[in-house]
């Protein structure tokens, strides 16, 4: 019975491990060639409307003679291109359309003329395109799209690519648009391939067991378990191999083919465009650009030559499709390994018991386990995910794993020993290092959580006396700093600490002194936000202590006093060690808040001068959302996670190791 329950087992982990990973590699298989079909249709149109653009840019330096509008090159256009349904172009000076076969353009009136208020998006969209292409060659570094695809309902592309002057090869001086219809097509994958994997392995595995257990006499029948999970896992990974490889080699046959009809349109907008000039006399040599394969920001793809070559070949595309279906295979195989191993050595069954067993308790917990799940889980694993990756402003539309890193911002991180750098007016620290931001980090929680702990029992110690009058007022008073939000604070003593308009440079020059310039040194730096935090950080700490010590019983007090032992050794015996097991947690926190206090240091010093008094949580968002570097950031902030991490886990041995002593 025993056997049989286990070959049971295993073969359902390997009917659903082998189904559920099959479904999730068809379903992946079948997103990559959608994902390839919809790219290879923007780049049919793009290479359209790139084409197009050079003929319209060589029409208007003739027209800029002749004063004439690219109507006729339009129709010749379209009537070469089949595919081609309506084309527009638009000069924004003057908000001029000088061509359209676009019907609603029509029906306002014949080109060229100009546009009417009711068309102004038209206008709008050829204003993006200039403020995109401005902005990439001042910044340098393209983020704004060059080339805008909208695919409509009807199944057609629209894509919309700037056109120049020669005057001003640099700024847009209006934009072409066609509506294609693309002419990419692809088949669909094949299914069988998934019930094969999720059936057939699971029945010859369940037929092979039920005769081999009968034929052999085993002394130890839970061995039967461990060779049934091991013949599994082999037979399974053996299954989702030629699963993987079958989708593979179709991908790669289809990717082939989408990179020669590429190749063939390519050729054939080369030759209409030839043809145009010629039959227009337009100057076809002096166009800006023979690139038109290129992607949102028209930048070369270097898949195809301008005679319609493939000369860096269709192995680089095909190439990346496969390295990502790839991982992702990889991903349901030990996604199927897995599950096969929950069901074969009884997890699920005992995980369905225990669901049926407290159903109303997980039915309660249910919301607050999904609100975790989404808001805290998710963002997190996220995070980490992407702290492998080397995602930046400029590839946030590419997929993870394209733009795998592996380890690499880690070993940046942690392996930059650069701390001291060395000029010709001699040396100093590297303030951009992460060693030198942990260093500060370091210091600024110790000095600061030192400060609240040390000015708050002070003040826990004076409002615990029994003969001050007016404790309430005081208590209140005193509490003030922590009931207000920490960045107002922050702004508050930002102005306090102002070189020219600041109170407290005032102050010091009703006495004689020189104002000082508190966020150009890095010690007056530290300084300012050193006060701000310790001002914002004694009340918490006097209210912990306060409670503390208001447990602790009188009689304690009183026998130390009738044994002779004064304020000091009262203090220092039964105060310390009967606050331990409230300061202990208090200081854990304190040291996690304080670690991570962005408000004080982004606000008051900004990490001034230089990024030398950045801590590592500052330092991390102003990589994410002034450097722009995402994966870097993501990584920066695991790195401060486990810091934290190691951190709580000795603090919390220490301290049961304190209480276990006592």
């Amino acid at each position: 019975m025993s056997i049989s329950r286990n070959i049971f087992r295993v073969t359902l982990g390997l009917f659903v491990g082998g189904l559920v990973s099959a479904f999730l590699g068809y379903w992946f298989a079948e997103g990559a060639l959608r994902e390839k079909v919809a790219e290879t249709r923007v780049r049919q149109g793009t290479i359209r409307a790139m084409a197009l653009a050079d003929l319209v840019f060589a029409e208007q330096s003739r027209a800029e003679k002749e004063k004439t509008a690219p109507g006729a090159l339009i129709q010749f256009w379209q009537q070469r291109h089949n595919d081609v349904d309506a084309v527009r172009v638009m000069r924004l000076s003057g908000a001029r359309l000088l061509a359209s076969s676009f019907n609603d353009d029509l029906e306002n009136g014949t080109p060229p003329r100009r546009l009417k208020r009711s068309e102004k998006e038209i206008y709008d969209l050829g204003q993006l395109l200039r403020a995109n292409v401005d902005t990439n060659r001042e910044e340098g570094n393209p983020r704004e799209p060059e080339v805008i695809s909208e695919e409509l309902r009807n199944g057609r592309l629209r894509v919309s690519v700037p056109w120049f002057t020669a005057k001003n090869p640099e700024k847009a001086a209006g934009y072409v648009q066609l509506e294609v219809s693309p002419t990419i097509t692809t088949r669909e994958l094949a299914f069988w391939p998934v019930l094969v994997l999720a059936l057939v392995p699971a029945f010859l595995f369940f037929i092979g067991s039920l005769i081999l257990s009968r034929l052999v006499k085993l002394e130890h029948p839970e061995s039967v378990l461990w060779s049934a999970m091991t013949t599994s896992v082999l037979l399974m990974i053996f299954c989702l191999l030629g699963f993987g490889n079958y989708y593979l080699i179709d991908l790669g046959q289809e990717n082939v083919r989408f990179q020669q009809e590429l190749a063939q349109l390519y050729t054939a907008s080369r030759t209409s465009a030839e043809e145009g000039a010629a039959e227009f006399a337009l100057d076809y040599e002096t166009t800006y650009t023979n690139d038109w394969d290129v992607n949102a920001y028209r930048q070369p793809l270097r898949y195809i030559s301008f005679d319609g070559e493939l000369y860096i070949g269709v192995g680089t595309a095909q190439d990346t499709v496969a390295n990502r279906l790839g991982m992702a295979f990889f991903g349901c195989s030990l996604l199927a390994i897995g599950l096969l191993v929950f069901f074969g050595l009884g997890g699920a069954a005992r995980f369905w018991h225990i669901i049926v067993d407290y159903r109303e308790a997980y039915i309660y917990t249910l919301p607050a386990m999904t609100g975790m799940l989404v808001l805290v889980f998710f963002p997190f694993g996220y995070g980490i995910l992407l702290s492998f990756t080397d995602q930046t402003l400029y590839n946030t539309e590419k997929p993870l794993l394209d733009i795998w890193a592996g380890l690499n911002n880690y070993i940046e991180i942690i392996g930059d020993f650069n701390l001291i750098q060395t000029t010709e007016a001699g040396w100093s620290f590297n303030y951009q290092n992460f060693y030198w931001t942990l260093f500060i980090t370091v210091a600024w929680t110790v000095v600061n959580v030192s400060i609240g702990v040390t000015i708050g029992l002070i003040l826990a110690l004076l409002l615990n006396n029994k003969n001050l009058r007016f404790k309430a007022l005081y208590r209140g008073l005193l509490i003030l700093p922590w009931a207000t939000p920490n960045y107002v604070t922050a702004l508050i003593w930002k102005g306090l600490f102002n070189r020219e308009y600041g109170p407290i440079n005032h102050t010091i020059q009703l006495f004689g002194g020189e104002p000082v310039a508190w966020f150009d040194s890095v010690f007056t730096s530290f300084l300012t936000g050193i006060t701000v935090n310790g001002w914002l950080s004694f009340p918490f700490m006097m209210v912990i202590c306060l409670g503390g010590l208001q447990s602790i019983s009188s009689d304690m007090y009183e026998a130390a006093r009738l044994d002779g032992a004064n304020r000091w050794q009262q203090f220092r015996y039964i105060t310390l060690p009967s606050l331990k097991p409230t300061l202990i947690p208090a200081v854990i926190l304190s040291v996690v808040w304080t670690f991570n206090m962005f408000n004080v240091i982004y606000l008051v010093s900004g990490g001034e001068p230089g990024g030398s008094n950045e801590i590592l949580i500052t330092k991390a968002y102003k990589l994410a959302f002034q450097d722009y570097r995402y994966g870097y950031s993501a990584a920066y902030s695991t790195v401060i996670f486990l810091i934290l991490l190691i951190y709580g886990v000795f603090q919390t041995k220490v301290s049961r190791a304190m209480e276990s002593n006592a």
